[in-house]
């Protein structure tokens, strides 16, 4: 079959391409979803076979008369989903229906800068072409742990991401992997793999809470992610919760993530440990010198009763900024993700608690909050998710 990068000629072709994207359909099928006579939706497919977009797939069942050919999108098609976040980096490929074929994650220190980051995720890629996942890709989703002017594909003045301000990142992948790329922050690309294969997959408003090294909120209204004017929407982890509280990396005092974010909360069980409080977190840091969150989801685990009241703590600031965007935004489900929120159903109880109390009933009535179950594949999913949306769209 013919192997193609070329994207639909038209809104229609656009359309069914990303109907296959959620699993192969019989052309009767389509036309049962498609504002579309038989006629020419028989002329888009053909055109989308043309391009090596799409192949036909047999037979369906029949549905009372003759039996309806099957398409589905070409068994070629590939797509790069890179998460990059402060302390990690993990890259996939998926094929067109964005189902994961491999991947990998491992320690990576955003603060040695674009060009080193942005080499070691090509690396990553090059093993999977190595290994046969791939010959050519047909696009690129990247997520980065900072603000990002969507248009341009570059990050703007990340707190913690020393070295990338208005970095070219979208058009350096590009050029380096000879495919079409988009760039976004990494909370919008974990709510767009909710949306594609997690909890949202129904659910079409909705809040996603990353409580990583960061805290960020990914937005999403009508099935699509709110990105704000400038793209700066749900930076969450900004918003001051006290005046007197701790200088946080942005430069102000007392925003949540200064409480919360990952460097708060290895800071704070740190002092912990020191004090003597914890003894599950003193052994900890004298064996391995440093604290970070899974130790004190462990020390939790054990029944320490400091370790339990930090995240409580953490999970009431975050559950009183989360009240007031339900109260503001009313979304059918939040969604708790990002390695803090391996502190699990601590965390969780305590959120629940404060929103459900904070909120109007009207909100939170029919709403869940619930833990994310993608773990660490929803934000290379949603990369992927991303630059599918815009290889499968219209030129």
């Amino acid at each position: 079959m013919k192997r193609s990068t070329m994207r639909p000629e038209n809104v229609h072709q656009a359309t069914l391409l990303r109907l296959l994207r959620d699993g192969g359909r019989s052309r009767a099928e389509l036309a049962d979803v498609v504002d579309l006579s038989r006629s020419k939706l028989n002329v888009e497919l053909d055109g989308l076979i043309e391009l090596g977009l799409v192949e036909s797939a047999g037979l369906a069942a029949s549905r009372g008369g003759r039996r309806s050919g099957k398409v589905r999108l070409s068994p070629h098609t590939r797509f790069a989903g890179i998460d990059i976040g402060a302390t990690s980096i993990d890259v996939a490929v998926t094929n067109g229906e964005l189902e994961v074929l491999g991947h990998v994650s491992e320690p990576c220190d955003i603060r040695e800068g674009p060009a080193a980051v942005l080499d070691r995720a090509v690396d990553l890629l090059g093993k999977f072409r190595e290994n046969g996942l791939f010959t050519q890709l047909h696009g690129a989703g990247i997520g980065v742990p900072g603000p990002v002017s969507f248009p341009e594909g570059v990050p703007v003045v990340p707190p913690i991401m020393p070295g990338w301000d208005r970095y070219p990142v979208r058009e350096a992948i590009g050029q380096e992997l000879g495919c079409p790329a988009m760039v976004d922050n990494d909370v919008n690309i974990m709510a767009l793999g909710e949306l594609h294969a997690g909890l949202a997959r129904n659910v079409d408003d909705f809040l996603l809470v990353k409580i990583g090294t960061g805290v960020g909120c990914g937005i999403v209204v009508d099935g699509k992610i709110y990105r704000g004017v400038s793209g700066s929407a749900g930076d969450i982890g900004h918003i001051r919760v006290d005046d007197l509280g701790p200088v946080c990396a942005c430069g102000n005092s007392g925003c949540l993530e200064a409480y919360f974010g990952g460097a708060a909360l290895a800071r704070e069980a740190t002092n912990l440990a020191r004090s003597g409080r914890s003894p599950y977190l003193a052994e900890r840091l004298a064996a391995t010198g440093e604290l970070r969150a899974e130790d004190v989801a462990a020390a939790a685990a054990q029944g320490d009763a400091e370790a339990i009241r930090l995240i409580r703590d953490g999970g009431h600031r975050v559950g009183q900024v989360l009240a007031s965007l339900v109260s503001f935004f009313n979304p059918g489900l939040v969604i708790i993700a990002g390695g803090v929120a391996r502190l699990g159903h601590v965390l969780l109880a305590e959120i629940r608690s404060v929103v459900y109390r904070r909120s109007l009933p009207l909100a939170t009535g029919n709403m869940p909050i619930v833990l994310s179950e993608l773990g660490e594949i929803a934000g290379v999913v949603g990369a992927a998710r991303l630059i599918s949306d815009h290889v499968y769209s219209a030129k």
